[in-house]
């Protein structure tokens, strides 16, 4: 795990994909050839925290608390700006350019972004929950996307504008 020592808040990002085939079908072979070397990346990525990974394995790939098809990404990020670049400035990007041969297409939201405190590591529960709050009320400071991103100080100055109220 690489942090910012002095930072108070990460990103976690919680993203979810419908298999087309099981990960042991040929036609799932290039994703599941992907998934070493993409990792690797992610883990040398500035800015990366921490990425979740089923007990005794090297990714999440097994675990599936979103459904039997569902598979789950779940990651801390030091910044925004840390997880666009690996996202969309990485070898990433090749797999998103090809994850039609792989996933079905996502009918709702399926990516969700939030902030936590340095140091916490979000739970799947946790991130699920984050996931079902955005596709009820849109995003929030709560609960957002890349296109409908809040800053940390936004998330916090709603968080304490909430606890005013009660």
């Amino acid at each position: 795990m690489t942090a910012s020592r002095h930072a108070a808040a990460h990103l976690a990002q919680l993203n979810v994909s419908t298999l087309r085939h099981p990960l042991d079908d040929p036609r799932m072979a290039p994703f599941v050839e992907m998934l070493e070397p993409l990792n690797a990346v992610a883990d040398g990525t500035p800015g990366f925290v921490w990425r979740l990974v089923g007990d005794g394995e090297s990714d999440a790939t097994g675990l599936r608390p979103a459904g039997e098809h569902v598979i789950v990404n779940l990651s801390v990020w030091e910044t925004r700006q840390a997880l666009w670049d690996f996202t969309y400035r990485s070898g990433h990007l090749d797999l998103l350019r090809r994850r039609r041969e792989f996933f079905e297409k996502n009918v709702e939201a399926h990516l969700v972004l939030w902030w936590v405190p340095a140091g916490h590591l979000p739970t799947v529960a946790e991130a699920l929950e984050r996931l079902a709050e955005l596709r009820v009320n849109g995003p929030s400071p709560r609960a957002f996307t890349f296109t409908s991103s809040y800053t940390c100080a936004e998330a916090l100055q709603a968080t304490y504008a909430v606890a005013d109220e009660t």
